[in-house]
């Protein structure tokens, strides 16, 4: 996709985007980004709690940071992701349900972000309105013969398919579906969205777009959606394909499109660097720990825990 941008439109809209960087652009992105990572560690606090397990909102909010740092620079832009759920799972001791938690919580920010996206591609002009009802129409098809498979695979006995269907339908019975769980994870992804969708504007306008709020508001969902696609390279790919094609389309120029995309990308990578912070701090601890075995230190949230029969009197005994 990069490449295929770089011969059509040329190296200058990614300079540009790199020129349009300001402070004020990285503040509001840092401050955005800080309040939509609180909320997207409360909806994985809520989660958590829905399947069994608890943590508490500081750890999960640094553990977000990593991830979402690690999902800004490796490829794919799911493995910040899987660090965040086999960490999780190491210290409660069960790294299935770290990944259950984890894989439910980005599900769940997922689905509702495309609701959110519909009900504004339906209300507001877009190059995609007219095929929206298609697409959603075939979305409810996918999804209803989802539901229908995992229902015979449930009825299937003893099989691995069964018992993966029976954890989903009790993880959505009793955890995610009850009355006073939904809600929470609504609010937090809504506020989610609303802040991601704030920064796109932001940076929509610091690269000179003019368009009218509501039709920039239509186009930056639509790019947003590409940007979940996990096929990225640190988080690159996707998100300027569609933000060349969807402001195209506006007739807004693709080549404006990929600014806007560009400088989005920079100001986001600024805002998560606390989470490089963070794990710079977990391997400075993992070295003074195999240094100075016998010093008392805080766990490794990399590392599973430490049996309580391994301590006594505060020190690790053989």
């Amino acid at each position: 996709m990069l490449s295929f941008l770089g011969r059509e439109l040329g190296a200058a809209p990614f300079e540009d985007g790199l020129r349009a960087v300001t402070w004020q652009g990285v503040v509001a992105a840092v401050t955005l980004t800080a309040l939509t990572t609180i909320c997207s560690a409360w909806r994985w606090q809520v989660v958590a709690r829905a399947l069994g397990t608890d943590i508490g909102l500081p750890r999960a909010t640094g553990a977000y940071y990593r991830s979402l740092f690690l999902n800004s620079v490796l490829p794919g832009g799911i493995l910040g992701d899987v660090h965040r759920a086999v960490t999780q799972g190491r210290r409660e001791g069960d790294v299935a349900q770290g990944v259950r938690a984890v894989g439910w919580e980005r599900l769940c920010g997922q689905v509702i972000q495309a609701m959110v996206a519909a009900v504004v591609l339906l209300t507001l002009p877009s190059p995609v309105r007219p095929a929206l009802p298609y697409v959603l129409a075939g979305i409810a098809g996918v999804a209803g013969c989802a539901a229908l498979v995992m229902s015979v695979a449930a009825r299937l006995g003893r099989s691995r398919s069964a018992r993966a269907a029976r954890v989903i339908a009790t993880d959505l019975r009793r955890g995610l579906l009850v009355r006073g769980v939904w809600p929470r994870l609504t609010l937090a992804s809504v506020l989610v969205v609303a802040g991601h969708t704030a920064t796109f504007v932001i940076a929509a306008r610091i690269a000179g777009s003019t368009a009218p709020l509501g039709e920039l508001i239509a186009l930056l969902m639509v790019i947003q959606i590409a940007a979940g696609i996990p096929l990225s390279i640190g988080g690159w790919g996707p998100r300027e394909g569609a933000a060349a094609w969807a402001f195209a389309a506006a007739g807004l120029g693709a080549a404006n499109g990929v600014t806007v995309s560009t400088l989005y990308a920079v100001l986001m990578l600024a805002a998560v660097t606390p989470g490089a912070g963070l794990l710079l701090k977990d391997a400075v601890r993992r070295r003074r720990g195999r240094e100075h075995p016998g010093e008392r230190s805080e766990p490794d949230p990399a590392l599973p825990p430490r049996h309580p029969a391994w301590r006594e009197a505060g020190r690790l005994v053989p």
